[in-house]
């Protein structure tokens, strides 16, 4: 079931539940996500960076929209980090359901403006809106960019950007990374923050860099109006590691040699579901 991410986020935010946005660049990826979403009922987003757009091609997203109309759960495709209003209106014509509009480097007036005028294109096609206000960091082996120094979002600001802009859903910075955090280093989530934000707006938020954090924090952050998690490096990471090991037993064909790194992968996505309370959810959408 194809559909946009106002539709299946509202229901998640009435429901008390978050929703993994898995980012997602080959067949591999997005048929395991799918795969293990059908298996728990769970609704579903499928990301795809501009980075990964480029290298799958405009072919891919229709394949997703294939994929995403034959599930029996719902499911968003969701352009990851667009950065001007070319670049997203270009995502709306190919297929997407929804959108980022990433100008959180820009000034406030200049940010709002923006994703105003974004937001205002989008849902005249029916496709939602995400923007993003503060600055999320970049940790190691990302390629969707990040902040050497994080921006935290402010509760007033936040309250004003959304009230002005129309925005379906909003990014909030509250202490996470993109990208896999090094050896020793454990990011914490600023829940306080995140209280007096969700406290001051009425929309899902969404965390960034959801990969890496205590699941603890993750699940309190859901509990106070994080909507959205995004997950990319867990699960990357698991389906490579399996992968290595795969090559180095003489593995070539890709028939076998995917099999165990998706397995691997499997087990990551299904973990986020159960952690975002998202599992079993899917009979909640008609």
């Amino acid at each position: 079931m194809l559909i946009n991410m106002k539709n299946l986020l509202s229901v998640a935010k009435n429901n008390n539940f978050g929703v993994g946005a898995f980012n997602i660049a080959s067949a591999e990826f997005a048929r395991l996500v799918i795969e293990v979403a059908e298996e728990l009922r769970s609704p579903v987003i499928l990301e795809v960076h501009p980075v990964e757009h480029d290298f799958c091609g405009d072919a891919f997203i229709v394949y997703l929209r294939e994929l995403a109309a034959k599930a029996s759960v719902p499911v968003v495709i969701h352009q990851d980090h667009g950065q001007s209003l070319e670049h997203n209106i270009k995502a709306i014509q190919t297929g997407y359901t929804s959108v980022m509009i990433d100008a959180s480097l820009l000034a406030f007036e200049d940010n709002i403006a923006l994703t105003r005028k974004m937001t205002e294109i989008a849902h005249a096609a029916g496709v939602s809106v995400e923007a993003e206000l503060g600055t999320i960091g970049v940790a190691e082996g990302s390629s969707e960019g990040g902040h050497s120094e994080i921006l935290y979002t402010d509760p007033d600001q936040a309250a004003r950007f959304v009230k002005e802009t129309g925005v379906d859903t909003l990014a909030v910075a509250i202490g996470t990374s993109h990208g896999l955090y090094p050896v020793g280093k454990q990011p914490k989530l600023d829940i306080p923050r995140l209280k007096e934000i969700a406290a001051r707006v009425d929309i899902p938020l969404v965390l960034h860099g959801g990969s890496g954090n205590k699941d603890s924090e993750v699940a309190e952050a859901i509990q106070h109006g994080v909507g959205k998690i995004n997950i990319s490096s867990d699960m990357k990471k698991a389906f490579f590691v399996a992968l290595e090991d795969e090559i180095k037993r003489g593995s070539h064909e890709p028939s076998e040699l995917f099999l165990k790194p998706m397995a691997a992968a499997r087990e990551v996505v299904a973990h986020k579901m159960r952690l975002f309370s998202s599992a079993g959810k899917a009979e909640l959408y008609v």
